[in-house]
């Protein structure tokens, strides 16, 4: 008998909206498969050390800003657990530090993870010229689509609130 191909589910979650509604579509998945489900966020330590390094940032402001993204990824991932506990849900959390996309591939593999859950937004394209917050997830999430050996969903349904509301 073949096994289940979705056993374990991780979601990155970064405070956008799009990996907020990865994690909702996560945890509606991992409730109708009953699958493990994981939830990580990173604190990206590595462009902080690239902005201190090129002088962006001296090294107080980049400690109060890491301590500031910290506290962000606690506040995010205390409200996915909240979310997945509204629904009945089982869910591990981690706060990781490094480079986003190393960080969410180390911890597929040390999780096991059957598919990665990431966040889209529908029509989204890297664009030249003045990079926003968009297209800088986008970029995240191009670098950890192809270094990654897993199954990755990338999450663009717009409607998934309302069916989480309901579910």
């Amino acid at each position: 008998m073949i096994k289940p191909l979705l056993q374990r589910i991780l979601v990155a979650v970064n405070g956008s909206e799009d990996s907020i509604r990865a994690a909702m579509y996560g945890i509606l998945l991992a409730k109708q498969l009953k699958c493990a489900l994981k939830a990580v966020y990173v604190v990206d330590t590595a462009t902080l050390k690239q902005l201190t390094l090129s002088k962006f940032f001296i090294s107080e402001e980049s400690a109060s800003y890491e301590e500031s993204m910290k506290a962000d990824g606690e506040r995010y991932l205390s409200y996915v657990s909240e979310l997945a506990k509204s629904k009945g849900v089982k869910i591990e959390t981690e706060l990781l530090h490094g480079a986003v996309w190393s960080s969410v591939l180390t911890a597929s593999d040390e999780f096991d993870a059957s598919v990665i859950l990431l966040g889209g937004r529908p029509h989204s394209h890297v664009t030249t010229g003045i990079v926003n917050k968009h297209d800088m997830a986008s970029v995240t999430n191009a670098e950890i689509i192809g270094s990654s050996g897993r199954n990755i969903i990338v999450v663009k349904q717009a409607d998934i609130e309302k069916l989480f509301r309901i579910a």
